[in-house]
């Protein structure tokens, strides 16, 4: 792995001379996990699979965009910007990398809300590059077995496995969909995406209190293998 903040000037410029370095750029969020996980969560997880992936593959690592789409979490704590100024960062972002000679950029998302924002970056990128800048974006949960949560099992697993900043003895059971119907499962994801607090007052989407550091290492490893198989057969 090569993380671009390391290098000096001159160093970056000489590696940059070989066209086919790809740069992986992590997206995550700053809002409320619960009374037991930091704001900082999502922006903490897709940081660490990136620099796992960027280490397995060999891609350029840039630094995380901390600040996503999150205003569905209102009046819990969120640090939100639009999805048109998300969208806007990416591509100017992609841009330059295009000029400084890097065509090939993966953008890795950490926050569900970011979606929207995200998935058209890589349409509207070939076309203002006409096809020199090839932007692929993928969400990190759609390469694990588990059922994706919001600082429940999954995320306080995670957590657990790659930080310090855990609270466990404040974790508390949220929202359990187990026993509901697909059609249920749709309509309170809906509204979750639109209002979370309608959804689960405690602001936690599972239950993190069954999670374990050892199951988070575990995730994190399939997440890592899985993205790292499928960009491995970009072209």
């Amino acid at each position: 792995m090569t993380s671009v903040r390391d290098f000096s000037d001159p160093s970056l410029r000489r590696l940059l001379r070989d066209r086919k370095k790809t740069a992986l750029i992590p997206v995550g969020s700053i809002e409320q996990h619960g009374p037991h996980l930091p704001i900082s969560t999502d922006s903490d997880i897709v940081s660490e699979i990136a620099k796992r992936v960027a280490k397995k593959c060999g891609f350029l690592l840039f630094p995380t965009i901390t600040y996503g789409v999150s205003f569905e979490h209102a009046p819990f704590f969120n640090l939100s910007i639009s999805q048109g100024a998300l969208q806007r960062f990416l591509l100017e972002i992609c841009v330059s990398l295009g000029k400084n000679n890097i065509h090939r950029i993966i953008i890795l998302n950490g926050h569900h809300g970011n979606q929207k924002a995200l998935n058209p970056l890589t349409n509207r990128m070939a076309k203002i590059s006409r096809g020199k800048v090839k932007v692929f974006v993928f969400s990190y949960w759609h390469f694990m077995k588990e059922e994706f949560d919001h600082a429940g099992f999954v995320e306080t697993s995670l957590m657990l496995a790659i930080s310090s900043k855990t609270k466990m003895n404040l974790a508390k059971k949220g929202l359990i969909t187990d026993n509901m119907s697909k059609e249920q499962r749709l309509q309170v994801s809906k509204l979750a995406s639109v209002h979370f607090i309608k959804a689960t007052k405690s602001g936690v989407w599972g239950d993190p209190t069954r999670a374990t550091k050892r199951r988070g290492e575990q995730i994190l490893y399939q997440i890592t293998q899985n993205i790292t198989k499928t960009v491995s057969k970009l072209t």
